[in-house]
């Protein structure tokens, strides 16, 4: 099985940090974002993976090469321009035969990808998405009224619990005729694309460990995470 990882992106949210490195190369640690995601495939049993690159493609080529030195072997599928998520994945459309894992090239997991590709295979499901329970507080109070305009409820900042989409997929290799070729073209309207068909999509629960690098103060946060722990090494 294959594992695609979308490294492709511009990383706008993170600069001055994405100047001059993409944003799957930015540290966490010792290791870039890049490097968790291949070590964390490879201890789920993929070993081969493909990178979707475009923005400073040639740092990341530089630094994994074939990806000998990993462990793992890793192609390469290069766009000349940012495609957003299913229009970057389709440009891995000829490395892909089977069954094949996509994710995001700026999150770092730690949910049992093993059992989530386990899971889809005894479903038989087309698409699998990784979803992860995410808790909030409202800055306000709630009112709950009846149709009449009658007050019953106030909960004042309630918690409310959402699932959350984490960017990591099992797919079916049919899933790229579903995908524009040479479009910027993002995967919510891939798997509604899916679902419109009557496709089965499922989801998989990760109860541990997700860390979304979206900005500037989600990438300094998790980067000093990771620094305090090499510490206590």
């Amino acid at each position: 099985m294959k594992a695609v990882i979308l490294a492709g992106g511009l990383g706008t949210r993170l600069q001055p940090y994405t100047t001059f490195l993409p944003k799957p190369m930015l540290p966490l640690g010792e290791k870039p974002i890049l490097e968790h995601l291949i070590g964390w495939s490879k201890k789920n049993g993929v070993k081969s993976i493909v990178l979707c690159v475009s923005y400073l493609r040639k740092t990341i080529e530089d630094y994994f090469e074939d990806g000998k030195k990993f462990g793992v072997n890793i192609e390469y599928a290069v766009s000349n321009r940012p495609l957003a998520t299913a229009g970057q994945l389709k440009t891995a459309e000829s490395f892909i035969d089977d069954t094949f894992v996509c994710m995001y090239g700026d999150s770092i997991y730690g949910f049992k990808l093993s059992n989530m590709i386990k899971q889809h295979k005894r479903k038989n499901s087309f698409v699998t998405m990784s979803l992860h329970e995410y808790k909030t507080n409202l800055p306000y109070g709630v009112i709950e009224t009846t149709k009449t305009n009658k007050v019953i409820k106030w909960s004042e900042k309630p918690e409310i619990k959402v699932n959350i989409n984490m960017g990591c997929y099992v797919m079916e290799p049919d899933i790229m005729s579903l995908i524009p070729k040479n479009k910027p073209y993002g995967m919510d309207g891939v798997i509604n694309k899916a679902m419109n068909k009557k496709k089965l999509v499922s989801s998989f629960i990760g109860k541990n460990g997700f860390i979304d690098i979206g900005n500037k103060e989600s990438y300094e946060k998790a980067n000093n995470e990771f620094i305090q722990k090499l510490g206590k090494i």
